[in-house]
């Protein structure tokens, strides 16, 4: 374990990392350059940091479709992420995967998913493999809240739990579902208090909530769970709640909140409060200035080379089609 100073400047320098490639992302979109849906993460970026800090190199991530970040956090090339999403064959898939089918899996990342709850048996299936194969290794899947009302997500709690499979769900908890308050959506609105169902015995699924704007809150709560799984005590659940920033997609003009409530929410920016433990850590201005600096200069760079690199033509498009 690197020493705590050290660890939350890092941290915090992904995190800008995570934001500025979002802000990047809206700004290419805008100047024509980059087409299609896309679903920003801004405001989440603790949830995404968090978690996978307390992942092994060896575990694996499943994603879903507001995804960049938990891909950056895992250790992916910035360069290799927008290229992908601007449809070069430089991208991690070269470019035909896109924002809702991103995987890379030399990191562990299996994949990001435009299917509400998609991602969570896909998660299931690969901790099976790996208890299967009795390799000490943990899946990871993140989802919102909206997908914990999914089928899916119960068959997959329930056979987790059944076989002790070594998985653990982020629940990252936005409070809104496209434009639906959980409070609406759900008569028990905790999915932490929800997954108790399967917890079964002494090997059953452990459940926590915690404040998902705070990276240290979710790093030590998925510590506890992630460690409970690999040594096959069973799976877990991780409800962070966090708040997106920006609207659901680019089209959402966010009618269904007041702008007040957004404001409440940014006091609690995920990235301005680990500035304030960094100090509190004794990290000099210029220290936490410098981590965002260097975060800025590799997103400018990184997008740089991904508009440079080539487009696709139909060789490739074509390329691993079969009748």
């Amino acid at each position: 374990m690197k020493p705590a100073l050290e660890r939350r400047i890092e941290q915090f320098r992904t995190m800008w990392r995570i934001r500025l490639l979002e802000e990047c992302v809206d700004r290419l979109h805008a100047e024509g350059k980059l087409r299609g849906t896309f679903h920003l993460c801004i405001g989440q970026e603790a949830c995404a940091v968090g978690a996978v800090s307390a992942l092994e190199p060896a575990d694996c991530v499943v994603s879903h479709h507001r995804g960049h970040g938990h891909l950056l956090a895992k250790g992916a090339d910035p360069v290799r992420v927008l290229a992908e999403l601007l449809g070069r064959t430089s991208g991690y898939c070269q470019g035909k995967g896109g924002t809702q089918h991103l995987s890379a899996m030399d990191i562990g990342f299996l994949g990001t998913n435009g299917i509400t709850g998609g991602g969570i048996p896909l998660a299931t299936g690969a901790a099976f493999a790996f208890r299967y194969r009795r390799e000490p290794r943990v899946a990871a899947a993140f989802f919102g809240e909206g997908a914990a009302a999914q089928g899916t997500f119960h068959e997959s709690l329930n056979m987790a739990s059944l076989w002790r499979l070594p998985v653990v769900y982020v629940c990252e908890n936005n409070r809104y579902a496209m434009s639906m308050p959980l409070e609406r959506a759900a008569a028990v609105p905790s999915v932490a208090v929800r997954a108790r169902a399967y917890a079964r015995g002494r090997h059953g699924l452990r459940s926590i909530r915690v404040d998902g704007m705070d990276v240290a809150a979710v790093e030590r709560a998925m510590h506890r769970l992630v460690a409970r799984a690999r040594r096959g005590d069973g799976p877990g659940l991780l409800e962070a709640v966090t708040y997106r920033f920006r609207g659901h997609s680019k089209s959402d003009p966010r009618a269904y909140r007041t702008r007040e409530e957004e404001a409440e929410w940014r006091k609690r920016d995920p990235i301005g409060r680990l500035a304030a433990r960094l100090k509190s850590l004794g990290a000099s201005d210029a220290a936490i200035a410098s981590a965002e600096s260097d975060a800025r200069a590799e997103i400018d760079r990184a997008a740089a080379a991904a508009l440079a690199g080539p487009e696709g033509g139909r060789a490739e498009a074509l390329a691993g089609v079969f009748p």
